[in-house]
This record gives structure tokens, sequence and C-alpha cells, in this order.
């Protein structure tokens, strides 16, 4: 499915459309469905995540990971990064609230530890989005180089902790100083992270705003030491397992 570079149509879609579930995906810590989307006579699929199937975990509030599904799509659209496929949050689902969506369709075979050296050189974006939003899991297999070429970032539901948890596969570009547009896409999305922003309402649904406040912190940090961290010593900065 080719995506709309505006994201409205298909995100009107994702938010309205009737949800059929077709599958489940059993490899996962949480309920995980694969659905088909159909809305004003077209469709296509998606992926729903209840929040009544999310495991609890200690470090994190309970019933929040499905809508920090949502907010990482709203930060990587917000950042310039348009790498999260679009998801909403639907009040109403076939197990009840939960995040949805959209399906990319990829190679699973082909995923971080597999990638060319091109495709591994396209993941520094996705390693500087995940400083942002603090990502304790992100794994190889999270990491798509969709049908479209493009590559996608899925799989966010335990993100924007407070603390530093930063946890990833991508440490290729530990230590490298930041390029200037990176620093102008960091800059120009802590201005838009502001309170009073469409940005910071929109996020303030689906996040705590001391969780908005430390992903400031986080750009402040990133921009004062202009270059991207190393691995912590304090906790395993690798997830497992590792795709």
């Amino acid at each position: 499915m080719k995506i709309d570079p505006d994201r409205a149509g298909l995100l009107e879609q994702l938010e309205h459309g009737e949800i059929q579930v077709t599958g489940q995906f059993m490899w996962g810590s949480n309920y995980t469905f694969f659905c088909d989307v159909t809305d004003n006579g077209g469709s296509f699929q998606a992926v729903y995540k209840p929040v009544r199937g999310e495991r609890p975990l200690w470090d994190f509030p309970s019933e929040s990971l499905a809508r920090r599904e949502v907010a990482a799509f709203l930060v990587s659209e917000a950042g310039g990064w348009r790498m999260v496929p679009p998801t909403v949050f639907r009040e109403e689902g076939p197990a009840g609230p939960g995040s949805l969506q959209l399906y990319i369709e990829h190679d699973p075979e082909y995923h971080f530890f597999k990638f060319s050296p091109e495709d591994r050189a396209r993941t520094r974006a996705a390693a500087l989005f995940d400083v942002v939003i603090n990502n304790t899991d992100r794994k190889g297999g999270h990491l798509l180089v969709g049908e479209d070429d493009r590559m996608w970032l899925i799989d966010h539901g335990v993100c924007f902790h407070v603390q530093p948890k930063l946890r990833t596969v991508v440490w290729d570009f530990a230590g490298r100083t930041l390029t200037p547009e990176e620093c102008g896409q960091l800059a120009d999305l802590r201005q838009t992270l502001q309170p009073g922003t469409p940005t910071h309402t929109q996020l303030s649904e689906y996040l705590h705003r001391r969780e908005i406040t430390a992903v400031i912190g986080r750009i402040d940090l990133l921009l004062e030491e202009d270059a991207f961290p190393y691995p912590s010593e304090d906790w395993p900065a690798t997830p497992w397992p590792p795709v």
C-alpha cells in the first residue's frame, strides 16, 4: 500500500474504519492482532494492540503501552523522521481500547543484522529518534525495510520513561558528532514540544506531563553534548532477544 504523504486520509481510516481480526502475532509478550480495516469501500491491513492484552511491567504504568505507541508516531511526525507507521488509539476495538497501526509489508527475514551497508547507514535516523523517545527495546526486527524501500520503525510500547533506559541494537553511531541538520531538527522539535503547542496538547493525551518534559530534557542533553550517546554501564544496553 502506498502511504499518503500527508497521512490525513489514512489516519481518518484508522480512526473510523471497521476492524476485523484475521490473525494473531504469537512471538510478542503482549497480545497483538493482525487485522483488516475497511472504510468507504477500501481495505488495508493493520496491527491492533489492545490495552487489556498488555503484560504488566514493573517500571511502566499499567495499561499505558498502547498509548505510547501513538505517542511515538506523533513524535516521529513532529520531529520530521516520519518513520513510524501511521498509528491511532481506538477507544473501541474487537478486544477493547488499543492502538491501531498500519501494517508495513516487508520481508521479516531481512532485519538489522542482515542489512546491507547502505541500509545499515540509514539506521542513523532511527538511532537519533530512539535517544529522543528513550526506547528501551529496539530489537533488530523492529527496523523494517518496506516494499517501498523506506525504512520503518515499529514496537514502541516501552518508550518515554522519565529515567534513562535506552536499550537498542543500533549502537553504530555512538560518539558520532551530530550534523548541523540533526541539530536543527532537534531544536525545531524542542520548540514544537513546548506547553501550549498543538503537539504538546496531542501528546498529553497519551503521556504524563513529566514524560513530555523528559523528552525535552533528552533533546537538551543531545544538543549540549553534540553527539550520539555511548552505551550506559548502569543497565543492559542491548535488548534480549536481539531480534
